[in-house]
C-alpha cells in the first residue's frame, strides 16, 4: 500500500473515534465555557494537548487561579502513562522513521489511537497514525468549540452524562479482541483488578489517579509477556 492509501486506511479507522470524542469534548467545551475560557482558548487546549483527564482536570486549575507550575506538574502526573504507550509504538514504528515524524506520532497518542495502532499486524507507518489523528483531533476539537458554543443551555444531568461516552469507547477497543485472544483477556482482567486495589486499598487509595494507571499496566504488561509471551513476527 502507498503513502496516501495507508492514511486513508487511518482515517476510517479513525471515524469511530472521531464520533467518541465529539460527545466527550463536548461536555469538555460546555465546562470550558463556565471556568471562563473563550472559543479559541478551549481550542487551542484541545488541538495542543488531546487528552481528557488532563483538560478535565486542568479546568479546576485555571478557575482557581492556580500557578503554571501547578498546572504542570499535574499534567505531568495525569498524562505520564502516554510516555509508555509512546515507548509502545516506536517499537512498531520502521527504524527509518524520521525524528519529526515520530514526534508527530507521539503527539497524536490517545488511549484510543493507542489502542488502535497497536492493534495493527506488522510494522506501523506514520501515515496510518497520521490518518487516525486527523480525524480524532478534528472531532475533540470541533466537540470542544460546539460546547463552548451551547455554553449553560442544556441542564447538568445531560452534560454529565456525555462523560461516560469515553469509557464506552475503551471497551469498545478492549473487548473485541479480548473475545479472540485469551492472552488480551488475561491482560485487562489483571489490569482491572490491580486498578480497583489501587483505588480502593486504604493504604494504595493516596496514589494519584496518574500513577494508579502507570502501575497497573506496568505489572499487567510485564505479567503478560512472562507468562504469555508474543513470538517473533517473521517476514514471509
Amino acid at each position: 500500500m502507498n503513502k496516501l492509501s495507508i492514511y486513508k486506511k487511518g482515517t476510517k479507522d479513525g471515524l469511530p473515534i472521531c464520533f467518541g470524542y465529539l460527545a466527550v469534548s463536548f461536555a469538555f467545551g460546555i465546562q470550558a465555557s463556565s471556568a471562563g475560557l473563550s472559543a479559541l482558548q478551549a481550542v487551542i487546549m484541545s488541538l495542543t494537548n488531546v487528552t481528557s483527564a488532563g483538560q478535565f482536570a486542568s479546568l479546576s486549575i485555571i478557575a482557581a487561579g492556580a500557578s503554571l507550575l501547578e498546572l504542570a506538574i499535574t499534567q505531568l502526573i495525569l498524562n505520564l502513562r502516554y510516555l509508555l504507550m509512546s515507548c509502545a509504538l516506536s517499537q512498531k514504528l520502521s527504524y527509518k522513521t524520521s525524528t519529526l515524524s515520530r514526534l508527530l506520532v507521539a503527539h497524536g497518542v490517545t488511549d484510543e489511537i493507542f489502542g488502535v495502532s497497536v492493534s495493527v499486524k506488522g510494522e506501523l507507518s506514520p501515515f496510518y497514525n497520521y490518518g487516525l489523528m486527523t480525524v480524532s483531533i478534528f472531532g475533540w476539537c470541533f466537540g470542544t468549540l460546539l460546547g463552548v458554543i451551547s455554553g449553560d443551555l442544556l441542564p447538568f444531568s445531560v452534560t454529565s452524562a456525555l462523560g461516560i461516552a469515553i469509557y464506552g469507547m475503551f471497551i469498545a477497543i478492549v473487548v473485541p479482541d479480548s473475545k479472540k485472544d485469551k492472552h488480551i483477556l488475561f491482560a485487562a482482567l489483571l489490569a482491572i483488578a490491580l486498578s480497583c486495589i489501587l483505588k480502593y486499598a486504604p493504604v494504595l487509595s493516596g496514589i494519584s489517579s496518574g500513577f494508579q494507571i502507570i502501575i497497573a499496566t506496568i505489572i499487567a504488561a510485564t505479567c503478560a509477556a512472562i507468562f504469555f509471551p508474543l513470538e517473533d513476527e517473521k517476514d514471509e
